[in-house]
């Protein structure tokens, strides 16, 4: 019998809607149940591509006894932490409250029927290993605890409402500097990996909002040793086992530290970030791998993870006929069997087949072990015929692969993982000159416009046919940002305005006029037991960095103060957590970069086929400071900056805070102009 998530959209939920366990989604009816039967609820959240939430599904969720046992004791309530950010930040920051150490998913929580936490873990085996108690001897032990342990309980909840209190910033009226970006960068140099990149060890994920502030310190102060630790690392893993050799896209991490094997699931969040950062990359160093890489995944995103109606997929599944990484491993007879004697002699030393299995003793993870140059130098080719040989190899590879079973595939459209693809799209689409990329971002911004904005506000999610949801501070930044970004890939007056709509948004519902920054949920949003403020970076960049950020250089664009001035009532809000831990804020880091130094805004108007060769050559310069947008003619009623007038041939406008330089018309003065400002 399907229990109370038989109904939902979440492909998460689905999957434990067979479940002999008497799962509930988060709800009033499954709250109110606790509180009438004076039940603890065991919360459990997860999402569809994580590994360890399956492992822990199959061995105690699908379990009768262990599904009694959850039933006697519990309200079960499951959740998609894609889904519901809003719990899972609450619900992790109190696991690490409660147990002192980092969560993950599933996490496991143990919650009084007021919603407040009382124990917690994350995976649970069915019976004790790992130095982990079994679940199935937990389970009457913490309901125990609940019912004959109040007061401990009672105490403890107000010990940690009043933690959770101390999480929230507090304003500094210090006079804000550059020092946090000079930390930040120190501390970057300190955690770095000089031989493999990246920083940290394993497991060793990509971190873009670091290897973003490497290349933009590096434009601002001539940071050679910026750039460098970012270029090894993105040259390692594009390498690496974390990128598929063969279909395009990165995977979430990997768990050595020399980006070889990694934890297959692809999420939308990171590829996105990773395209724009590639793309950066290459205006740099000119490097062809860079470009080929971008070329490689935004073909992946544009086949596997965009829907029909634009909107763009979350994740794929780490997991293929219940065995993770079986769709992306190989034996060296299978390839071998597949190629030519010429294609297999120059893959088989360049992705490490000659060297023994990397991945469970038997299999083959693809790496780009052995340099293509080194390979043809070997077998006595050109490196063009070498080239060749391993394009025509990866296409068979990649025939062959696409007739295994794929890993699932998570078909919710979720507004700030959309947003991050779309700023990724749209300027990897600018600097390649490629429209059918510039397509595909437009195509992403139009759904989530005509499917998920409602009476002026946006959903969160989009699954089967139905918006649902009220968003968060996350979908209102991150898509405002890749608005702008958007808008300098082509300038759409509907996406201007659609800027401006979302900007407003963010400061009538979510930001704290009385202490400034942003709220995670909106003013209206359902009540839990903790309104979060974030502004550190996690897998994801920071909502209230990312917000300030894009409000700051929407003022500067449109001349509006109140959008600026929110912007800096957040960096003083956080300016004290920035002082003391830079490493974790760079996107606020990214806003007070640009309080200090105002954006550069460039506007292009004129006449084609002249004025494409402007674009053109301004888009191959790293410019992380400045704005480009060029204005059609045929625009009207432009805002702020932007309404510069039409002329006969090509002119340029630069403006910089209060400050515009006369109108240039000569291509070779702007390109002086644009290498020296970056």
């Amino acid at each position: 019998m399907p229990n109370h998530l038989s109904k939902e959209t979440s492909l998460y939920l689905q999957q434990h809607a067979s479940n002999p366990v008497d799962w509930h989604p988060w709800s009033e009816e499954a709250l109110t149940l606790a509180r009438e039967q004076n039940k603890p609820i065991l919360l459990s959240i997860g999402y569809s591509a994580c590994h360890w939430c399956h492992v822990m599904a199959h061995e105690s969720f699908e379990d009768e006894e262990t599904a009694a046992l959850m039933n006697a004791h519990f309200i079960n309530i499951k959740v998609d932490r894609e889904e519901r950010p809003d719990l899972d930040q609450i619900y992790q920051t109190a696991h690490q409250m409660l147990t002192r150490r980092s969560g993950g998913w599933p996490l496991t929580m143990f919650l009084a029927p007021d919603q407040t936490p009382f124990f917690g873990g994350t995976y649970f085996p069915k019976t004790s290993r790992y130095n982990l108690p079994g679940f199935r001897e937990l389970i009457p032990r913490v309901a125990a605890f609940f019912h004959e342990q109040g007061q401990e309980i009672s105490a403890q909840n107000t010990s940690l409402h009043d933690a959770f209190d101390s999480t929230l910033p507090h304003t500094s009226n210090a006079v804000m500097s550059g020092a946090a970006l000079i930390a930040a960068r120190e501390e970057l140099e300190r955690s770095f990996d000089p031989t493999w990149g990246g920083f940290g060890s394993a497991p060793k994920f990509p971190h873009p909002t670091d290897l973003e502030f490497c290349l933009r310190h590096y434009a601002t102060n001539g940071d050679a040793s910026a750039l460098e630790m970012a270029l090894l690392s993105l040259s390692k893993m594009a390498d690496g086992g974390i990128y598929d050799q063969i279909g395009g896209g990165f995977c979430r991490y990997s768990v050595d530290q020399y980006w070889a094997i990694p934890h297959f699931e692809k999420m939308l969040y990171d590829n996105g970030p990773l395209l724009w950062l590639y793309s950066d990359a290459w205006t740099i160093s000119g490097e062809a791998r860079f470009k080929e890489i971008v070329e490689e995944s935004a073909a992946w995103v544009m086949r596997e993870m965009q829907s029909p109606q634009g909107g763009y997929y979350a994740t794929l599944d780490a997991d293929s006929e219940h065995e993770e990484g079986k769709f992306y491993v190989w034996t060296p007879a299978e390839i071998r069997a597949l190629l030519t004697p010429q294609e297999y002699a120059v893959t088989a030393p360049h992705y490490g087949l000659d060297q023994p299995p990397n991945f469970e003793g038997k299999y083959w993870h693809l790496n780009a072990v052995r340099a293509l140059t080194d390979v043809a130098g070997q077998l006595g080719i050109s490196g063009e015929e070498a080239r060749q040989l391993l394009a025509s190899a990866k296409g068979k590879l990649f025939s062959t692969r696409e007739g295994r079973t794929h890993p699932g595939r998570d078909e919710k459209i979720l507004v700030s993982w959309n947003a991050l693809m779309i700023k990724g799209m749209a300027r990897a689409a600018r600097i390649f000159n490629q429209p059918g990329w510039l397509a595909s971002a437009q195509a992403a911004v139009d759904f989530i416009r005509g499917r998920m904005w409602r009476n002026g506000r946006l959903l969160a999610v989009y699954k089967d046919g139905q918006g649902r949801l009220n968003a968060y501070l996350d979908d209102y930044a991150f898509l405002l940002d890749a608005l702008l970004e958007l808008l300098q890939a082509e300038f759409r007056p509907e996406d201007m305005q659609f800027a401006q709509d979302l900007a407003e948004v963010l400061l009538k519902q979510f930001e704290d006029k009385e202490l400034g920054g942003f709220f995670f949920t909106s003013h209206d949003h359902e009540q839990l037991i903790h309104r979060p403020k974030p502004g550190y970076d996690n897998a994801t960049p920071s909502g209230n960095g990312v917000a300030a950020y894009a409000l700051q250089r929407l003022g500067h664009v449109v001349g509006n103060m109140a959008y600026l001035e929110a912007a800096e009532r957040t960096l003083r809000l956080f300016y004290s957590a920035l002082e003391h831990q830079p490493g974790s804020f760079k996107s606020l880091l990214f806003t007070l970069e640009e309080f200090l130094a105002p954006p550069r805004i460039v506007v292009l108007r004129g006449q084609q086929p002249a004025l494409h060769e402007w674009v053109e050559a301004l888009s191959g310069i790293y410019q992380p400071h400045t704005l480009v947008f060029t204005i059609p003619n045929t625009a009207r009623e432009l805002p702020g900056m932007l309404d510069k007038p039409v002329t006969s041939g090509v002119n340029a406008w630069i403006c910089q805070g209060v400050k515009c330089l006369p109108p240039i018309a000569e291509l070779a003065e702007l390109k002086i102009l644009a290498k020296a400002a970056g």
